[in-house]
């Protein structure tokens, strides 16, 4: 309420949902906006930063709302009306057929729009680092990490070279927005240069689409179906998607101070991973 950016701030109220950083929605001048409060999360390799680099980014584009005031650890936006999605949305086909152009124009415009240092959000790294963090620790799962972190090699070396876009990274259906006659996409914690088949593979993952879903939104964003190879290297990343959100719940459990319970969270990515990893392993 007493950033330098509110003139007759009011009616402070916060948002549910947030499980990195605190969110409050607020009135000034006859508009409503929306601060997002939460520092560096150095064991997710959060870096506010980097945020704020790949919210500009996405805005400059017109896909997410307008920042108005930043300082360490605040990010104040616009507060954009409409109805949050969840995976049952996503599964819809009409709704799948208007969230492919929103990523499409993400992986093709968004990195020539970045400006200043951003992060590469490399899945592997990813893993190995929590992995080290579980060890350091003492999670209870370290007993099974020597088996993840085999699968996590499998995985990469299947996946091969990839193109380098900026991604959201973190695609849970409740990071976007129907507004009704447009799609917002917000959250940018994660954000960074990856492979757009991260966010094609988190989004399926995320809305637990069924393979006809998946191969029709691989068809959408690619303009044809995707071949034998092309379907190995995204199911990969599927279940690369899945080990990250599995072990960013590990690490919860030893780091967060939310109220929120990361160990269902964590037994019930680990379950949705090993199923995924089956079905890689069958192809």
């Amino acid at each position: 309420m007493a950033l330098p950016v509110w003139q007759a701030p009011s009616d402070p109220r916060p948002l549910s949902g947030g499980i990195t950083n605190l969110n409050v929605r607020l009135t000034d001048r006859g508009r409503d906006y929306v601060v997002r409060v939460g520092g560096d999360i150095p064991e997710h390799q959060v870096m506010r930063f980097n945020e704020l680099a790949c919210h500009r980014a996405a805005q400059a584009i017109g896909l997410t709302p307008a920042v108005v005031h930043a300082e360490h650890g605040i990010l104040a936006m616009d507060f954009v009306e409409g109805r949050t999605l969840d995976a049952a949305n996503v599964r819809d086909a009409a709704m799948l057929a208007r969230i492919v152009p929103l990523l499409r124009q993400l992986h093709d415009q968004g990195r020539a729009a970045l400006r200043g240092p951003v992060l590469m959000f490399w899945v592997f790294h990813i893993v190995n680092d929590y992995a080290a963090t579980l060890r350091a620790g003492g999670s209870a799962h370290v007993p099974a990490l020597d088996t993840l972190l085999q699968a996590a090699t499998d995985l990469e070396r299947a996946i091969g070279p990839v193109d380098v876009v900026l991604g959201h990274n973190d695609l849970l259906p409740a990071n976007l927005i129907d507004a009704g006659d447009r799609l917002w996409l917000i959250d940018w914690d994660y954000g960074g240069l990856n492979s757009p088949l991260f966010d094609l593979a988190g989004l399926a993952s995320n809305a637990e689409l069924p393979e006809d879903g998946e191969r029709e939104m691989l068809a959408q964003y690619l303009g044809a179906a995707p071949d034998a190879a092309l379907w190995r290297r995204y199911v990969a990343m599927k279940c690369a998607s899945l080990l990250r959100e599995t072990m960013w719940s590990m690490v919860s459990e030893l780091h967060s101070t939310l109220d929120f319970d990361y160990g269902a969270y964590t037994a019930e990515n680990r379950a949705r991973f090993d199923a995924a990893l089956s079905e890689f392993k069958g192809l």
